[in-house]
């Protein structure tokens, strides 16, 4: 058969109707393979906002079981601006619809933000970075097709986050159309910051600088929020804000879907802007310059851990800030608590908790402090995943044909992150106790330090885990870490108020975890977290050295 024959439609070879058929089965392909990249981060996510949706109803109920509780609770916090800040606006604290409308949305529309920027850059820059975006492109894949196919994978995530909300709810006997709505309001957030992800990864000419980027977008519309349900002369602040968006939708206290039309507008044209931005750039390059083009420097580069913390540096600058912000912002509130009018029953509640009475300042950032231990625990996971980042992409294997042994790279890497543990707990003190002396409720200085190096135990004993288990199991060792952190901090959260016997509580290390200023330290506790996570790091250093290194 001639190969004129062979080109023919009918010949022996497909015809033009088929092509339509093998352009969707790449699109299918390729979205499939994207979603299936990402199933360990989407899934934990789902996990996570389905215990969350499933816990917040219930416990009300068990909580708050008479109108008369539901009314002291209401009065103590719906205009609480200490309590806003964590949640948002609450539009109605009586019923347990809109009680988890405020609690279960106000966070977990955070986590859906966070999730859908890292669920853009990680289909778009990541893939590009790894040199995956490449290789599929020089196929007979064009460009369209494979962006669109990165957007099918995100918006089946978000689907998957919509349903884990639905059920969580509709277990913990909330309506299901009602529930369905509470879900669309967390997840319109998903595809806007995915917008975000999308373009960080076009202007980014990495995925480091791409996910700073959008962190920074992420902080910025977390501030506008609180700024918008603490002040009431800025409320207007809450419609130039994603976060504000998903809240002013007010499931369960009266719907308004017509706000929908503002995360459809704004995820569609940065979706489209990043898709056009797209073809005008050469694939792997960002429109940003890249530090590999730029004239040669050479600070930070006399030993490993040094060149670590120079590639650390722009994220530990996004972290410090967004701690500081934060603690900031809870010192200055806190004076807000001092007038609440807490009832007694409900300081019962929250000394469940461990954290003993939060009717004064001092108290309430006592108690916001259990959220800067969350912060330094995730802190130090982030710091294991770097560097197994590192190794994924094949660096690691460069620098370890240099002089630099196993146990200088890894011992240095902990170091580090042990170094920007220590100064986020100082930062957390030093502006929690300026937020707080700018009200004149501030406890002393010394205290408040204190406070910060009261969170870093339980960073130690967290990172020496992850850093072991990123030793034995280099490929789920990152996400098992995150894993634990996460229900750890859940079950100290919930498992006290729920009413199950104190020694399974216990098992949390974040309930050994003092609530200073207004408690004394536990140095007991503390000296034992400690002296797990040492030994943890220890034995992963020395697995490390004898395993294998590990690709993407």
């Amino acid at each position: 058969m001639s190969a004129t024959a062979e080109a023919l439609p009918g010949r022996g070879s497909p015809s033009a109707s088929q092509a339509p058929s093998r352009g969707a089965s790449r699109f299918s392909a390729l979205a499939r393979r994207a979603f299936r990249d990402a199933r360990v981060r989407t899934i934990s996510f789902a996990y996570l906002f389905a215990i969350a949706s499933y816990l917040n109803p219930v416990s009300y109920r068990h909580t708050y079981s008479t109108l008369a509780e539901r009314l002291a609770f209401a009065n103590s916090f719906a205009h609480n601006k200490a309590v806003v800040l964590f949640y948002g606006k609450a539009y109605d604290l009586l019923t347990v619809g809109g009680y988890s409308a405020w609690r279960t949305g106000g966070i977990l529309s955070i986590l859906a933000a966070v999730f859908g920027l890292l669920a853009g850059v990680r289909a778009l820059r990541a893939e590009e970075d790894a040199g995956r975006a490449e290789l599929v492109l020089a196929g007979p894949v064009s460009r369209d097709t494979f962006y669109l196919a990165a957007l099918a994978a995100i918006a089946a995530g978000g689907a998957l986050l919509w349903v884990a909300v639905l059920a969580g709810s509709v277990i913990g006997g909330l309506a299901a159309g009602g529930s369905a709505y509470l879900a669309l309001a967390i997840v319109s957030v998903v595809p806007v910051f995915a917008g975000v992800g999308a373009l960080a990864s076009q202007f980014a000419p990495t995925r480091r600088m791409a996910i700073e980027l959008g962190g920074a977008v992420v902080v910025i519309a977390f501030v506008l929020r609180v700024v918008a349900d603490t002040s009431g002369s800025l409320g207007w602040l809450r419609w130039a804000t994603p976060l504000g968006w998903a809240e002013a939708l007010r499931p369960f206290t009266g719907s308004q879907p017509l706000v929908l039309l503002l995360p459809v507008a704004f995820s569609t044209l940065m979706l489209f802007g990043a898709a056009r931005l797209a073809v005008s750039r050469d694939v792997g390059a960002g429109l940003l310059p890249a530090r590999d083009t730029a004239a040669p420097r050479l600070w930070l580069l006399s030993s490993s851990t040094a060149q670590a913390l120079r590639s650390e540096l722009g994220g530990l600058v996004v972290w410090l800030t967004s701690v500081g912000v934060f603690a900031l912002i809870i010192g200055v509130v806190s004076k807000s608590v001092s007038s609440a009018g807490i009832s007694p029953q409900l300081q019962r509640e929250f000394a469940k908790l461990g954290e003993g009475s939060i009717v004064s300042p001092g108290g309430y950032i006592a108690f916001a402090f259990i959220f800067f231990v969350l912060v330094i625990s995730l802190f130090s996971c982030s710091q294991v995943a770097a560097a197994r980042h590192e190794e994924s992409e094949q660096r690691l294997e460069t620098l370890l044909s240099l002089r630099v042994s196993r146990r200088r790279w890894l011992t240095g890497r902990l170091a580090l992150a042990l170094a920007g543990a220590v100064a986020l707990a100082f930062i957390a003190g030093l502006l929690a106790w300026a937020g707080a002396a700018s009200q004149h409720v501030a406890p002393p200085l010394s205290r408040m330090l204190e406070a910060g190096g009261n969170c870093l135990p339980a960073g130690i004993l967290f990172l020496g885990i992850a850093a072991f288990a990123y030793a034995i199991a280099p490929r789920a060792g990152v996400a098992i870490a995150y894993g634990l952190v996460t229900v750890a901090f859940l079950w100290q959260l919930i498992g006290s108020l729920l009413g199950v016997p104190k020694w399974l509580v216990d098992l949390t290390p974040f309930a050994h975890v003092a609530a200073v200023p207004t408690q004394s330290f536990r140095a007991g506790a503390a000296g034992v977290m400690v002296g797990i996570g040492l030994v943890a790091a220890a034995a992963a250093v020395a697995a490390f050295e004898r395993r294998d290194l590990a690709g993407a």
